[in-house]
């Protein structure tokens, strides 16, 4: 990798960098201590009493981690704003996950995505596999793209190509957002992401004035981008020359025309929909977010304060790596492969690169630490936020399948909050050491646009998840054998599709590679995986609708609470036939006093803990210095008072709901017509 002028950072740098962490870990600390970190709630949830500002903080920074910067600046260098409309498409999705989405979930009180159908459904299979593709998905590409894009950047900026430097660099990086993560819950992850919202977006901003002066403002910019092209080019076999900015670089929809563009309009719209209403509205580190509300008010509030954060990116990430190509067009526009090789690694291109060539080449002394401290912002709040929600789907969906499996007579069925909370902490160390593993791999990814390997893969997996949940809280006819073949065929031909996109993928511009079969060529080439992910998504539904329909229907008091349509049920809802055992009881521990004996009872002194064993304890959220009585007695509602607080939890006062309402109109307004402008 060769290496840019005044990339290497300077003292005044160094010194932002370590204020940046000095600040962060403070409020990692303090929210920390803050946290009830001895309840599964409180651990996983925040106590569900997070206000609406950190949770739509929390929401908008666990979106914007440093694969976004990388990954947006860089499609807006290879292709101009399209890629901007994934950032605006969320407006819409976020309205959809406060309304109609998040009441489901809080009435139905579950803390995870999976659970959630285990609810709606009763059986562990659709659960299980639910947790386990969620795990997937989080550690290949949310954790994956954040580190490979975070790694790229520390190569870039410190100047430091060797993979010694690189991997210790990133083990600190890990290292601190695993620390958030096991010592606070989502306490610490919200509060922290509060924090570093703001210095994302106050950074970003001090580069987008640097940037849009460097090149002549936004008209400026508009007019030089077509013209800046590598002075060296390779030609395809089609005898057209490579890295060339397409004609419509300015258009958020665009042509159908199959190879003439990563963003038909089509599949923009539809397929585009489809991955984000999975990701906002199904994905468990976004849902999560916005369980920890204290009410649905608060959360739709979190929703709205997040969209309006989402009009920024256009702005201070998609521009500013348009703007990257004009002024750095031999790197950033590279066209040749064995060019690009030498500059990026990449014989596909070097747009990746374009964000941190604006840090290290543009920026003053001093303001260059403090864009790197964003990035550093943008990779721990994402890494953070994934560890926290795949702990929690691991612990609450997949631990307590295997506990049952475990049992004995000395080994209890029902396990304590303590040996939740432990477990989930345990799997953040687990994914920890399981995306140091996967370091060689990010580092091998070599794709110009990051954006498309996160989406390609996600349009692989998510849409069948998509419509069995849309089918779930909208269809009440919706069966458990009905979602679980629905599942298992969405798998199978998404999983086809994904190994005939690795077999037969395209050589890079000007290289030379064996031409793909025509069967193939059609099955890829013609059918973009935006358009996949549509027929993918209707193919799931259609089989699900069909089995449901062939299949008994679920009794009516079973779903009390668990679709859009019953969600103000007060009723007491009635388990699954089948489903013996709930998955999860939030208060069993709590329950199991009722039986407690008296003499169990009695105030037993307790020892003073000291020293290790003290940290220990409070890392795990063991008790310290209570007596027996204080740390097992605890008052449990009965099912319709539990029945009755759901509801009330989502019960809206008119004034407030009539504020929120305004506001998502304003939002929805705004979003359309940014489409329209740059349509």
């Amino acid at each position: 990798m060769t290496e840019a002028e005044g990339s290497r950072l300077e003292w005044p740098d160094i010194v932002v960098i370590a204020i940046y962490f000095g600040v962060v870990l403070t409020v990692g600390i303090w929210s920390s201590k803050k946290s009830q970190k001895t309840s599964i709630s409180g651990y996983f949830l925040a106590s569900r009493n997070m206000h609406w500002i950190p949770v739509g903080a929390s929401v908008f920074a666990s979106n914007l981690g440093s694969g976004h910067f990388i990954g947006l600046a860089g499609a807006g260098a290879a292709s101009g704003i399209a890629v901007a409309g994934y950032e605006q498409g969320a407006v819409y999705l976020l309205m959809m996950l406060g309304w109609w989405f998040v009441p489901v979930y809080l009435s139905s009180g579950v803390y995870t995505m999976p659970q959630y159908l285990q609810l709606r459904f009763g059986g562990r299979r659709i659960t299980l596999y639910i947790s386990c593709l969620s795990l997937s998905l989080a550690i290949f590409t949310k954790i994956s793209a954040d580190l490979y894009a975070g790694a790229l950047f520390l190569q870039l900026s410190l100047n430091k190509s060797s993979e010694e430097w690189l991997y210790l660099s990133i083990l600190i990086l890990l290292a601190v957002a695993a620390i958030f993560t096991i010592a606070g819950g989502l306490t610490a992850v919200v509060y922290t992401d509060l924090v570093q919202t703001f210095i994302m977006v106050c950074g970003a901003f001090v580069l987008m004035g640097k940037v849009f002066s460097a090149v002549g403002g936004f008209y400026g910019l508009v007019e030089k981008y077509p013209y800046a092209v590598a002075s060296i080019r390779a030609f395809d076999a089609s005898n057209h020359s490579c890295g060339e900015p397409p004609e419509d670089y300015m258009s958020l929809l665009r042509t159908l025309e199959p190879g003439k563009s990563n963003y038909p309009w089509i599949g923009m719209v539809f397929g585009m929909g489809i991955l984000e209403l999975w990701y906002w509205c199904m994905d468990q580190v976004m849902v999560q977010r916005t369980l920890a509300s204290k009410n649905v008010i608060h959360a739709k509030s979190g929703c709205i304060l997040a969209s309006y954060l989402k009009f920024l990116p256009m702005w201070f990430i998609v521009f500013p790596g348009m703007a990257a190509r004009i002024l750095y067009p031999e790197r950033v526009a590279c066209a040749h492969p064995d060019e690009c090789r030498a500059i990026c690694g990449s014989a596909r291109g070097c747009s990746n690169i374009a964000y941190p060539e604006l840090v290290l080449n543009l920026l003053p002394v001093g303001l260059r630490g403090l864009i790197l401290a964003v990035m550093l912002a943008a990779l721990m709040s994402s890494l953070t936020s994934v560890f926290n929600s795949a702990s929690t789907v691991f612990t609450m969906d997949v631990w307590m399948e295997l506990r049952k499996k475990l049992s004995s007579p000395k080994f209890s069925v029902k396990p304590s909050d303590m040996e939740l909370i432990i477990v989930g902490r345990i799997t953040v160390l687990i994914l920890v050491a399981i995306s140091i593993i996967w370091i060689p791999v990010i580092q091998n990814i070599g794709t110009s646009e990051l954006f498309d390997y996160i989406n390609t893969i996600n349009s692989f997996l998510a849409p069948p998840i998509c419509a069995v949940y849309l089918l779930a809280i909208f269809w009440v006819r919706t069966t458990e054998m009905g979602a679980f073949w629905g599942l298992m065929t969405g798998l199978g031909t998404g999983i086809v599709r994904f190994f005939l996109e690795l077999y037969y993928a395209l050589p890079p511009c000007g290289s030379h590679g064996i031409a793909r079969p025509p069967v193939i060529e059609i099955l890829i080439g013609k059918l973009h995986y935006l358009h996949f992910c549509c027929l993918l998504c209707a193919l799931t539904g259609a089989v699900t609708v069909a089995v449901s329909l062939m299949s008994k229907p679920l009794p009516e008091s079973s779903l009390y609470r668990l679709t859009f349509w019953s969600r103000y049920d007060k009723r007491v809802r009635c388990q699954q036939a089948g489903d013996k055992e709930q998955l999860f009881d939030k208060d069993e521990s709590k329950a199991n006093t009722r039986n407690t004996d008296v003499d169990q009872m009695e105030i037993q002194p307790t020892k003073e803990v000291t020293g290790c064993w003290k940290i220990m304890k409070s890392l795990c959220g063991v008790p310290i210095g209570k007596s027996r009585v204080e740390s097992t007695q605890a008052d449990h509602p009965t099912k319709e008072e539990e029945a009755e607080a759901a509801v009330e939890l989502i019960t809206e006062p008119p004034r407030w709901r009539r504020v929120v309402n305004i506001n998502a109109i304003i939002c929805l307004t705004l979003s359309t017509f940014v489409y329209g402008y740059f349509a």
